[in-house]
């Protein structure tokens, strides 16, 4: 057998090398900023991004609810949170108790499969579903993410938030399992879920009263959110918000992370929005709030600078407004709450929020996975070429390459999360949160501060990136990406 090691340095193209940059912005769909006249934005994860220590105390606060409260085991305090477990987009089959990641064809990535903190190997994993790793549409949780009250039930968690309550549901399943101890994984979901502990979380606002009360300890870059807002107000764009959190607590933020003025920069702000039915029904109407958070009585006729509105919903505000179309730029963290029913309906371009791609950008730009990725694919290349072959000897060596080729396939997961990999692909295909990413998004980021590395008439084209029946013959595809990155030291002025 002919040894290849070393040997994918020669195969990597001479143009490609650390380029990518986490302040790159990410095009699904040809975009000009010349003609976005209007930009808006959600609040959490999108104008205030949040330290990991919030996730720790969502975790513990919703931990010890479940034990004085439903009356959990007291061992299941034991268990601290895991930082770096659970990743944003996995499904968990509410039945099983199974956490998971899928891919963008409903098939279950194999070694990505946990009960509790361990996994489940894959024989069992094909015996649990019936011989497949597939997991059919009717299965999985509806447009929103929402599970429906009957037949099998496999909920998605699309929101950063969600990381914790994933981390919770493995943890008491862990302990349940490993003392040997008869419990029913549905009621365990519910009561971990956003309806009782990890929502009383919420609901209660247990959440806003601790970010209120150390400003500084959880939430990042207010320094770069102040930049944006400023930058665009001063190029003479309009600016709207639409959060589902509260007043009292945008206000407090806000001011930490703008200034006391920060209103001066929006056109209009709309709190406790209750996105995504702001979105698409019509019901509720708008109120108007007072300096004080208080409601006000008075009929809304129109939307004006300066004031606080609640509830409502985008028929009227698109009424009030006239702001329709390609003209506004709609930025969330959300794929379904906040962005796929602008999409969807109401032609609105759109902007998702993926902090992840901070590390993820990171990951990609190590000799480590540039190595291990070039001799997977080409590993690929040569099985697919070579698999005619019958004679024993080669059959062999085909085999060695197959062992090969899957040892490389799990290093190259462990690289971004040793449980589940990254959050945009499984061993080749997209993920399913990868897949509702390009299709709900116009473009994606890992935060608002990467529009400062832009001209506010730049142009974002996405990449050609060849059909399978396509050959790639320009030559940006030879490494998708990397000739994506902002020019940095020229965009350096804008900032």
């Amino acid at each position: 057998m002919i040894n290849f090691t070393g040997w994918w340095k020669y195969l990597i193209p001479p143009s490609v090398c650390n380029l990518l940059n986490s302040s790159t912005i990410y095009a699904n769909n040809e975009v000009s900023l010349a003609e976005v006249d209007i930009y808006g934005f959600d609040y959490d994860y999108t104008l205030a991004l949040y330290s990991d220590a919030l996730n720790t105390m969502i975790y513990n606060t919703a931990r010890d609810f479940l034990i004085e409260h439903f009356k959990y085991p007291e061992g299941i305090r034991k268990y601290d949170y895991i930082p770096n477990f659970a990743a944003r987009g996995l499904h968990y089959d509410i039945q099983k108790g199974l956490l998971m990641k899928i891919d963008a064809f409903h098939y279950i990535q194999l070694g990505t499969v946990y009960r509790g903190l361990n996994p489940v190997p894959d024989e069992e994993v094909l015996r649990l579903y019936g011989g497949t790793h597939h997991v059919p549409l009717h299965q999985v949780s509806g447009f929103y993410g929402k599970v429906s009250h009957c037949g099998p039930k496999v909920k998605q968690f699309m929101d950063i938030f969600s990381i914790p309550e994933m981390t919770l549901l493995a943890v008491a399943n862990d302990f349940f399992i490993s003392n040997d101890i008869e419990y029913d994984p549905e009621h365990l979901y519910k009561d971990v879920s956003v309806s009782e502990a990890i929502g009383m979380v919420h609901i209660k606002g247990y959440m806003y009263k601790w970010i209120m009360q150390d400003l500084e300890k959880y939430i990042l870059g207010g320094d770069e959110t102040y930049a944006v807002l400023h930058r665009l107000v001063s190029h003479g764009k309009k600016l709207f918000l639409i959060t589902n959190s509260p007043f009292s607590f945008v206000d407090k933020g806000m001011r930490y992370m703008v200034g006391k003025d920060w209103r001066d920069f929006f056109d209009v702000v709309i709190v406790q929005a209750d996105k995504p039915h702001f979105f698409n029904d019509c019901v509720k109407p708008f109120r108007r709030l007072d300096g004080n958070g208080d409601l006000q009585w008075d009929k809304i006729n129109s939307l004006d600078k300066g004031q606080i509105y609640k509830q409502g919903n985008l028929y009227d505000f698109l009424r009030l407004t006239g702001w329709r179309g390609s003209s506004v730029l709609y930025f969330g963290d959300h794929l379904y709450s906040d962005l796929a029913d602008l999409m969807l309906r109401h032609g609105w371009r759109t902007g998702a929020i993926v902090p992840e791609l901070d590390l993820e950008t990171k990951v990609v730009n190590t000799e480590q996975y540039a190595q291990s990725l070039t001799w997977l694919q080409a590993l690929t290349g040569l099985l697919e070429r070579m698999q005619m072959h019958r004679d024993s000897q080669s059959r062999e060596v085909l085999q060695d390459w197959l062992k090969e080729r899957e040892e490389l396939r799990l290093r190259t997961k462990n690289l971004f999360n040793p449980q589940f990999g990254s959050i945009f692909r499984t061993c080749h295909n997209p993920t399913y949160f990868s897949r509702r990413l390009c299709r709900f998004s116009d473009v994606y980021m890992a935060s608002i501060s990467c529009l400062l590395n832009y001209d506010l008439s730049y142009t974002f084209y996405p990449r050609r990136t060849p059909l399978q029946h396509e050959a790639p013959l320009w030559m940006d595809q030879l490494c998708t990406g990397c000739m994506k990155t902002p020019f940095l030291e020229e965009m350096a002025h804008i900032r």
